[in-house]
This record gives C-alpha cells, structure tokens and sequence, in this order.
C-alpha cells in the first residue's frame, strides 16, 4: 500500500475516531478474521512477524491492508505481516530487552497492565507461561491484537478492564507488569497497592515509569503537559519511588536499569501520530521538553511480595 493510500484511510479513521465511532475499524478486523489463511509461521524476534508460504490473493491482502492503516496508530511493536513492514511509534524490543534479563515466565500465571496491542505478551509467549492476561480498556488496542492474534493463534486472553479492576479479577497471578503506566495514575501508592493485593505469595511486580534526577524524597507534578502528554500526575525521583513501593507493601525492591528515552526508541512513523518524542524536546536542548521540565527518563523496576 503506498504512502497515498494509506494517509486517505489514516484521514478518514480519525474523522470516524473522533466521534468515537469505533464500528468501521471493528468491521474491517472482522473481515479480516474471516481470512483463512494456512501454514502462518511466527517469528517473535524484535519484529513480531507472521508469515506464511502459502499464495495470498490480492483481494485478501488488500483487506489486510485496510484494517491495518484504519487501526492507526499503532504503538507498540514493531510487527510484520505477510511482508507488509509496520513501524510503530516505539521500538518496543529496547524495553523487552532491558527487562528480558530479569523474569522467567515458565508455568506462571501472568499479567500484562496496559498490555496496548499485546506486543510484550507475544513476545512472553516463548517463556511458556501457564496463563498470560492482558488488561487494557482500549478498544483500539484491542482490535490491534485481535487482529494479530487471529493468525499468531496465541492462549493468550485480552480483558478490555484497567489496573483499577484487578481486585475484581477471579485470580491472582505470580507475576504482574506495569510498563508505562504509573505516572497516569492519580494515585500511585493506591494502584501500587492493587497491584500488590493482586499477587500471589513470593509474586513479583516489573515495571518502567518516568522519574527525575534527586536525592531527596520528591516528585514532578507537571502543570498541564509533560513531553506535550495531557496525563501525567507524578514523576518521583528514584527514592520517592522506592517509598511508594515500600508503603504499598513490597519488598526486595531491586533499579534494574535507570535510561533517557531517546528519539532512536520512540518515533513518528506513517504507522503512527504524525509527531512523536522529537517534537516534544526542545529544539535547542534535548535534555528539556518543550514545557521546561526534565526530559522523560525511565526507571525499570523489580519488586515482591511476602
């Protein structure tokens, strides 16, 4: 599909999206999952990528196409299907790879909070976890992963609920991820404690989430916009976060990895927003967004529970 193309039907999804008219995008993956398409192989390299050997008429790839450029933006990842390349906003195995060192999935019962379209969870998948569940109340990104999951054919099951929903969940899990999440949240010591009432006994919590230079007890609380994002409340310093977590109730807290995000991991692609991290830096020092506050560096984090 040409560049053309592509921004005709990126124009006509947001008119529809910004009603919130989600119905064409729902129709286009439901076409899409009417395909049956044989011998899929799944590569869950950097890339996740879904191929196959079969001859795959025009007719079908066009329908594929489709319901790909109407599910823009497209996030997490990157993915690619039957040679079609998408680049998403973030190069997503950066994260996956600072943390891969520091899980083992084998037979436990995971969770993925703020799963977006299941890109992390694929990749899990090669862990060979018991069960593996996503939370995310995005329809978009639901969609997202229906249609990858139609042809990857994974255990994997995607709840449209958020971190707030976990106590009414029917089970608890060994393991829970939160990337990305916590400095959306109004009230961090109390989501940390959802997490943590969540677990099973001995589970862990792995997560990244913006913080600041300090040595003090303190914390960012932006005025409006951070990096131009709406939503963000709290960005602590490395011992504020620590504090958090201990208050809420876990242990053994382990920095696996403190990094600046770089325009190198999070990008504007045709597959995504037409701006993205480089345009939310001042033009004339990277180490400040626009607004004047301390460019977004990200704290990756362990922790368990008794």
């Amino acid at each position: 599909m040409n560049n053309n193309n592509i921004e005709t039907i990126k124009a006509k999804k947001n008119k529809a999206y910004s009603w919130k008219n989600i119905r064409p995008i729902y129709e286009a993956v439901q076409k899409v999952k009417k395909l049956e398409i044989q011998d899929i192989k799944v590569s869950l390299g950097d890339t996740v990528q879904i191929q196959t050997a079969q001859d795959i008429s025009t007719q079908d790839i066009q329908t594929i196409q489709k319901a790909l450029a109407l599910l823009i933006p497209w996030r997490k990842g990157p993915f690619e299907i039957f040679d079609i390349d998408i680049q998403t906003e973030w190069r997503s195995y950066i994260k996956y790879d600072i943390l891969r060192p520091h899980f083992d999935l084998k037979d436990k019962v995971v969770a993925d909070i703020g799963c977006n379209n299941g890109y992390y969870m694929f990749k899990m998948t090669s862990d060979k976890p018991r069960k593996l569940v996503g939370f995310d109340p995005s329809a978009l990104c639901k969609l997202q992963f229906d249609m990858m999951n139609h042809f990857i054919k994974s255990d994997i099951k995607f709840e449209l609920l958020g971190v707030e929903h976990l106590q009414l969940y029917d089970h608890k899990f060994d393991t829970i991820f939160m990337l990305g999440v916590l400095y959306h949240r109004a009230d961090p010591i109390g989501t940390l404690k959802q997490l943590k009432n969540a677990l099973l006994p001995r589970g862990e919590v792995i997560l990244d989430t913006f913080i600041i230079d300090g040595d003090g007890d303190m914390c960012l609380t932006p005025q409006s916009r951070y990096a131009m994002i709406p939503n963000i409340y709290f960005i602590p310093t490395i011992k504020a976060l620590t504090n958090w977590l201990g208050r809420a109730g876990f242990i053994d807290i382990e920095v696996l990895n403190i990094s600046q995000t770089t325009t190198h991991e999070q990008r504007a692609t045709r597959w995504t927003f037409d701006q993205s991290l480089a345009n939310f830096l001042n033009p004339d020092d990277h180490n400040l967004t626009l607004e004047g506050y301390p460019a977004p560096k990200r704290a990756y984090i362990k922790a368990r529970v008794l």
